[in-house]
């Protein structure tokens, strides 16, 4: 083992709407961890502590759960009128393992602000007051996405008193605009993948079983939660704690995925554990969200629960609400059912933290359907700057 002194690396920690993760300029990284590679792998797993057998993150920056464990680099784009491309990095908390397969949307509200404070931009483009327009290229998924940043006084905004339900604290309204969010790249770039509304996946264990297929935002399976023994009100510690129930939505998830094409072999999702997501809905009723406030059906269009990484969210992750937002705008689909029906342009739902409200629009196309763009608020802040340490050895 090496005694030399640790690697000093240049970091950002930051929150971006309901996660937080570690942001690095590209330029900033090892040489050897500039491109994809078991090198970048390597440097990130142990900047986050995985893997860890104690699940606890205890020697790294991670927080042991899905939506702290992540890492982004951020580079100038290399893309005609972008500001700056952006990475993602979903990193597994018990195995060596970095998932690169799909985009974070909560992460993607720190982007701007971290590419803003970088110095990235065009100093002409930035406003001293009001807001900035940053135009992200994702690389994950090669789609375009639009933060829009408030300024004050030529710096990025921070605090504010746009509250976010799953985040303590309020803080700056940041916009995003998901441009063509359907066209991801895989499960054939179509909203449907299999071209259906819903399909029947034949799940091990469980029998036939409705679901509706997405390709928005992240590759997203949606079920009915009354199909498998929920109402659709459960919070984390209802499913988390219940291995059958966790065992039963990722055989769900695994068929999915086969059913979708994003794996050719059940063996295959091991190794691709934040797509797709599996989320299941249920009409509006009444519920307590995490922090004790009664969410009421009237409030609500529908509730929707979503797991990452094997576990129920704590809130949802911002590519599944666009999922769920294209889904709700297509009669017929699970989703748009569990809201009641009809077409709609905007959808807010339940999950465990509380309410998030979600536009987008879909057409037709060719006979297939399509997102043209979806719309939703976050926030995001700096929480500590500086260097993250890693040991000599680790690239």
């Amino acid at each position: 083992m090496s005694t030399r002194p640790q690697l000093r690396i240049a970091a950002t920690w930051m929150r971006g709407g309901t996660s937080k993760g570690v942001f690095f300029r590209l330029e900033d990284l090892p040489e050897a961890a500039r491109v994809p590679g078991p090198a970048r792998d390597a440097l990130l797993l142990r900047v986050i502590g995985s893997p860890d057998p104690y699940a606890k993150h205890t020697d790294g920056m991670g927080g042991a759960t899905s939506s702290t464990s992540k890492c982004v680099i951020v580079a100038p784009s290399t893309r005609p009128d972008h500001d700056v491309d952006y990475l993602y990095g979903q990193v597994a908390i018990d195995s060596a393992l970095v998932d690169w397969s799909g985009n974070c949307g909560n992460l993607s509200s720190a982007v701007g602000p971290f590419a803003i404070s970088s110095g990235m931009l065009d100093p002409a483009r930035v406003p001293r007051d009001g807001r900035c327009t940053v135009r992200i290229w994702q690389t994950n998924i090669g789609r375009t996405i639009l933060a829009h940043v408030p300024m004050v006084a030529g710096e990025v905004q921070e605090t504010g008193d746009f509250a976010l339900d799953g985040v303590a604290f309020p803080a700056a309204e940041i916009v995003l605009e998901f441009l063509d969010p359907s066209d991801d790249g895989e499960a054939g770039g179509a909203l449907f993948p299999t071209g259906n509304l819903v399909d029947t996946l034949d799940v091990p264990g469980i029998g036939p079983l409705p679901a509706t297929l997405v390709s928005a935002g992240i590759p997203t399976v949606f079920v009915n939660a009354d199909d498998i023994g929920c109402d659709g009100t459960e919070l984390q510690r209802a499913i988390n704690d219940d291995r059958a129930a966790l065992a039963r939505l990722e055989a769900i998830r695994v068929a999915g995925a086969l059913r979708m094409g994003l794996i050719a072999t059940p063996g295959e999702a091991l190794t691709r554990q934040h797509t797709p997501k599996v989320a299941f809905v249920a009409p509006p009723r009444d519920y307590m969200a995490s922090s004790g406030t009664l969410v009421a059906a009237g409030d609500i269009d529908l509730s929707v629960r979503a797991l990452s990484m094997g576990k129920l969210h704590h809130a949802m992750m911002g590519t599944a609400a666009v999922a769920i937002a294209a889904a709700a705008a297509v009669p017929g689909t699970l989703v748009n059912r569990a809201a009641g029906g009809g077409a709609r342009e905007a959808v807010r739902f339940g999950h465990p933290s509380g309410t998030l409200r979600v536009g987008a629009t879909v057409a037709q196309v060719d006979g297939q359907w399509a997102v043209t763009g979806a719309v939703m608020s976050r926030s995001a802040r700096v929480l500590m700057q500086g260097h993250v340490r890693v040991p000599a050895d680790t690239v």
